[in-house]
């Protein structure tokens, strides 16, 4: 038995940004708060947004202070900020810290909502009232746009989730038009932050059904066949659709399988070194298929022959070729992927293991049972 959910719309395609404000009108949104950051402002993204909402007489405010792994206090102010407004819909700009911000708002900020921030931590504790939302990303990677699912920054190193079905948009927007001119380092992060949803979807050990391995497998397939193409020409507006399209179908296999060990060696990596999401991603995915590959090779066997069908082998011989697929595929993205090259300290590693076993929500995941010693030897092995 299992269980599906995702988001009730999708709209998706170049130029597809032009049906915003018939989403507001079917929503019934008149006066809506669009959540965004400093960033997507100064390259003047949102004026695509707020140019619709003109035309289709919708007023607005604008929230920009939305940081990256958002903290706790920030999501909070913006939240008394939109209750100030009594705004009745929420629009999310942004990459995934923007569209994570944006739920929480869209939940906290209903005026009859009786909750707050401190109630709603951990699994399938928020509760409806939520005020219509609204979510476009500019970066093809989180998938946060079609995940119950908000990550905020909790003390100086530590993250806690928001999961409940409650944060499900009602609708998501895939324009590429808004992702063409993002920085080569951040399409290539958030590209393997995609790719990595995908791959821990398909192994998770936890509700891995056939609907998400189905998404999981398109999805990585179309993120590979994307990413080469968009990192050699930035301005390739299909393969930019292409890859917004695999982030969202990655996005909504995780969402029903959950991700695991590289996302809960990532966080401590984010929060003591302050390296993107999909950066620290990128640098810890193929050490933990490797560290995975006693307990995942028939999953990383199938995935490698539907990335390339004319494989013929065992299904230890494709596994092994999936991992090399996938250090290839990181190697390849310009990004850097050994810590001492960062100038992180290798005294730093012990406390990294160790924050890294908080993650239970996502260690439980893992095909294989992470132990504080193996969470060190991962980070040992890509220290140098």
């Amino acid at each position: 038995m299992f269980q599906f959910q995702t988001i009730t719309n999708l709209i998706a395609g170049i130029d597809s940004l032009q049906q915003l404000g018939n989403e507001c009108k079917r929503l019934k949104i008149q006066h809506v708060l669009l959540v965004t950051d400093q960033g997507i402002i100064q390259q003047q993204l949102h004026h695509a947004i707020t140019t619709q909402l003109k035309k289709h007489h919708i007023s607005f405010a604008i929230y920009q202070d939305v940081q990256a792994d958002p903290p706790q206090h920030v999501v909070e102010q913006a939240i008394m900020f939109a209750k100030q407004l009594k705004i009745d819909g929420v629009i999310g700009l942004g990459g995934g810290s923007s569209l994570d911000v944006a739920k929480l708002i869209a939940l906290l900020a209903h005026p009859q909502q009786q909750q707050s921030i401190q109630d709603i931590y951990g699994i399938g504790q928020a509760q409806p009232p939520r005020l219509p939302l609204i979510q476009i990303p500019t970066t093809a990677g989180t998938g946060s746009e079609v995940t119950p699912i908000a990550i905020v920054t909790t003390g100086d190193t530590t993250k806690s989730g928001v999961v409940s079905p409650v944060l499900y948009a009602d609708s998501a927007i895939l324009d590429a038009r808004l992702t063409v001119n993002l920085p080569a380092h951040i399409t290539a992060a958030t590209g393997i932050d995609a790719m990595v949803h995908a791959i821990e979807a398909f192994s998770s050990k936890q509700k891995k059904n056939p609907y998400s391995d189905m998404l999981a497998k398109q999805a990585l397939y179309t993120l590979n066949q994307a990413l080469p193409i968009v990192l050699s020409e930035p301005q390739n507006l299909a393969a930019r659709q292409e890859m917004l399209f695999g982030s969202m179908l990655a996005g909504q296999a995780f969402a029903n399988a959950p991700v695991a060990a590289v996302h809960a060696l990532a966080y401590p990596l984010g929060g003591h070194c302050h390296l993107s999401h999909g950066h620290a991603n990128a640098i810890l995915l193929a050490e933990v298929l490797k560290f995975n590959l006693s307990h995942a090779t028939a999953h990383y066997a199938e995935l490698m022959q539907h990335l390339n069908p004319q494989l013929k082998g065992t299904d230890s011989m494709l596994a092994q070729q999936f991992i090399a697929h996938i250090e290839h595929v990181c190697q390849s993205s310009g990004l850097t992927l050994k810590l001492a090259e960062l100038n992180i300290s290798s005294s730093l590693l012990p406390v990294l293991a160790s924050d890294a076993m908080q993650q239970t929500r996502l260690l439980m995941n893992n095909t294989r049972e992470v132990t504080e010693a193996d969470a060190l030897a991962i980070y040992e092995a890509i220290y140098s």
